[in-house]
């Protein structure tokens, strides 16, 4: 279902409309506590802005962070979801490289 988004592989997604969080079953051998961060960093920021947060990997293995909202969802926080992406990426700053360093090099290929 999420496992692919417009040519992206899909991590993990968080979805505030259906109340549900999902894990890539392809990244079943990251560790239990890295998933478990995963999940609570999601889900906190769907709770807290609204939308659909979708953490992907590019063609050349980038991992972003994607937010889509219901074109008539008069909750979602669009300034909070942008300051809330902006506090993660430093926050998390050294979980995020490690998922990439971890997709380039186990799922890619590529030398470290």
């Amino acid at each position: 279902m999420y496992d692919s988004l417009e040519g992206k592989t899909v991590l993990c997604c968080s979805n505030s409309y259906e109340q549900k969080y999902y894990i890539n079953s392809d990244f079943d051998r990251l560790p239990e506590s890295i998933k478990d961060e995963l999940k609570i960093m999601c889900v906190l920021f769907t709770e807290e802005v609204g939308g659909i947060l979708t953490l992907a990997y590019d063609e050349e293995g980038n991992l972003e962070l994607d937010v889509m909202c219901d074109e008539g969802d008069l909750l979602f926080d669009e300034i909070g979801c942008g300051l809330k992406i902006k506090q993660i990426q430093t926050d998390k700053r050294e979980l995020l490289e490690a998922l990439q360093m971890f997709y380039k090099v186990f799922v890619l290929g590529e030398e470290m």
